[in-house]
C-alpha cells in the first residue's frame, strides 16, 4: 500500500489539470512517456535494493558505485525535495480543511504537521498504518471515479450529462498545441510520478525487505498504468481540454459534468486524504534520508541518533522543523517561499539520472562475478543508456522552455553547492569514515527497526 500510495498525490486530483490544458487529449502522450521513464527507473532501484536493502536506497547505492560525493550530493537534494514538501503539503492541506471549518489556513497547516510529526515519532508502525490507511482510501477514490467514467462513457450512468469519448479529437484534435506543449505536459505528469522510490526505503524497515521490495517493484507497472493514465484518458474523454470548469481540478470537473451530487465536497474530502498521506509520506523520507547521511557521517552525527523503538527522532525533528519554517516563510515572505519551491524543481530528474548512472556503473563493476541479480534491469546496458539520454533530453528542454527555465537553474545551482561540499569532504576524510556496504546497511536496519518493535 505504501508503494501504491507513495504515487498518488494532489497532482493527479487536481494538479492534472494543468497538463490538460496545456496538451489537450495528447496529454496522454506525456503521461505514457513519463510513466515508461519511472517504470524504467523503478526496474533499475529494484535491482540495487533487493540486492542490498537499505533506508539510504539510491544514495547509498551512489556512494559505492560513484563515489561519496555522489551518495552525498544526491541524499540531501533529495532530503531537501522533501523537506519542501511538508510546506507544500500542509498549505493546501490548511486550504482545504480551513475552509471546511471556518478556521485560518496557517493554524490548520501547522496543526497537520504536528499531529502527523507526532505519530513519525512514536514508531514506524505508526507511519506504515496512517499510510496504509491514506492510500486505501486514495485507492477506492480512483477505482470509484474510474468505474464512474466507464459508466458515463458507455452511457450507463443515469442523469450523466456526458458520454462518449468524442473530446479526444474534437475542439482542435487530438494534439491542438502541437508537439511542444506535449513536450510542456510531459514535465508536469513527470513531477506527478515522483514517490515511488520510496518504496524502497521503507521496505528496509520491514520484516521481509527484499521480497517487498520486488512485489512493489512488479506493481508499479499496473498501478500507473490503472490510476493515471486510466483516470486521465476518463477525464480527456468527457470533458473539453479547454473548458473553463477544469482549472478548478480535472476529477472535480469530471464529477460535475456527470452530475454527481456534492462534487466539491467530495473532492476537498480526497485532495485533503492525498495532501495528508503526501506529508506524511515526506516527513518519513526526509527524516530516513538524514539519518541515513548521519550514518556516513555525511551528516551531524546526531541525526543517526534513534529512540529505543529504532525511530532516528533528531532526524525527523530536524526536518519537520525546517519544514515549518517554510510554511512560516509561505504566509510572511511568499516571494522567498516561491524561490525556495523553484530551487527544487529538476531534484526529481536528478534523482532519477543518479539512479540510471549508479545502476549503471553497478552492473558494469560486478559484470565479471558469478552472480544473476534477483531483480534484473531490462535489456542491460541498451536500456539504461537510453534513459539516461532521454533525462537529459528533458533537462535540456527545461532549460529552453520559458516556464521552467528558472527552476533548472535555480536546482542546478543548489546541486552545484552540494557536489561541491560532497568533493571536498571526499577529499578531505574520504578514508576516514564508517564502512558503506553491508555493515552500514545492517546498522540502519538494526537502528531503524529493532526485533521487539512491530514492524510496518
Amino acid at each position: 500500500m505504501i508503494s501504491i500510495g507513495g504515487v498518488i498525490g494532489a497532482g493527479l486530483f487536481v494538479g492534472s489539470s494543468t497538463a490538460i490544458a496545456a496538451a489537450g487529449p495528447a496529454v496522454l502522450i506525456s503521461f505514457l512517456a513519463a510513466a515508461a521513464l519511472v517504470v524504467l527507473c523503478m526496474q533499475m532501484l529494484g535491482e540495487m535494493a533487493v540486492a542490498n536493502p537499505d533506508t539510504g536506497s539510491f544514495s547509498t547505492y551512489a556512494d559505492r558505485a560513484l563515489g561519496r560525493w555522489a551518495g552525498f550530493s544526491i541524499g540531501w537534494l533529495y532530503w531537501w525535495f522533501y523537506v519542501l514538501v511538508i510546506p507544500i503539503e500542509a498549505i493546501v492541506a490548511g486550504e482545504v480543511l480551513g475552509g471546511m471549518l471556518a478556521i485560518p489556513g496557517w493554524v490548520v497547516a501547522f496543526a497537520v504537521i504536528v499531529v502527523l510529526a507526532g505519530t513519525n515519532l512514536l514508531s514506524v508502525r505508526n507511519y506504515g498504518e496512517f499510510e496504509y490507511w491514506f492510500a486505501l482510501l486514495k485507492v477506492v477514490a480512483i477505482v470509484g471515479f474510474i468505474v464512474l467514467g466507464v459508466a458515463a462513457i458507455f452511457g450507463w450512468l443515469p442523469g450523466s450529462g456526458v458520454s462518449g469519448i468524442s473530446n479526444l479529437w474534437t475542439n482542435g484534435g487530438f494534439m491542438p498545441n502541437g508537439a511542444v506543449a506535449v513536450v510542456a505536459g510531459l514535465l508536469t505528469a513527470m513531477f506527478s510520478f515522483q514517490g515511488s522510490e520510496i518504496v524502497t526505503i521503507a521496505a528496509a524497515e520491514s520484516e521481509e525487505p527484499k521480497k517487498n521490495i520486488k512485489k512493489a517493484i512488479r506493481a508499479v507497472v499496473w498501478r500507473l498504468g490503472l490510476f493515471y493514465l486510466g483516470s486521465i484518458f476518463i477525464v480527456v474523454s468527457l470533458v473539453p481540454w479547454n473548458a473553463d470548469g477544469l482549472a478548478s481540478g480535472s476529477y472535480q470537473a469530471v464529477l460535475e459534468r456527470m452530475n454527481i451530487p456534492g462534487a466539491t465536497g467530495i473532492m476537498d474530502v480526497v485532495v485533503l486524504v492525498a495532501v495528508c498521506s503526501c506529508l506524511n509520506s515526506a516527513i518519513y523520507t526526509a527524516s530516513r534520508m538524514a539519518f541515513s547521511l548521519a550514518t556516513r557521517r555525511d551528516a551531524p552525527s546526531a541525526l543517526a541518533v534513534t529512540s529505543k523503538g529504532g525511530v532516528p527522532r533528531n532526524a525527523v525533528l530536524a526536518s519537520t522543523t525546517i519544514g515549518m519554517v517554510a510554511v512560516l516563510a509561505n504566509y510572511l515572505l511568499p516571494q522567498i517561499f516561491n524561490y525556495l519551491l523553484a530551487s527544487s524543481g529538476a531534484i526529481a530528474l536528478m534523482m532519477y539520472m543518479v539512479i540510471a548512472l549508479t545502476q549503471y556503473a553497478t552492473r558494469r563493476k560486478t559484470r565479471h562475478e558469478d552472480h544473476t541479480p534477483e531483480v534484473k534491469m531490462w535489456a542491460f546496458p541498451f536500456l539504461t543508456v537510453a534513459t539516461i539520454a532521454f533525462i537529459a533530453g528533458v533537462l535540456l528542454l527545461m532549460a529552453i522552455l520559458p516556464g521552467h527555465r528558472l527552476e533548472l537553474w535555480l536546482s542546478l545551482g543548489l546541486a552545484a553547492v552540494v557536489v561541491a561540499l560532497g568533493v571536498r569532504l571526499q577529499r578531505k576524510d574520504g578514508a576516514h569514515r564508517p564502512p558503506t556496504g553491508d555493515a552500514v546497511s545492517a546498522v540502519s536496519h538494526r537502528a531503524a527497526s529493532p526485533t521487539p518493535e512491530p514492524r510496518a
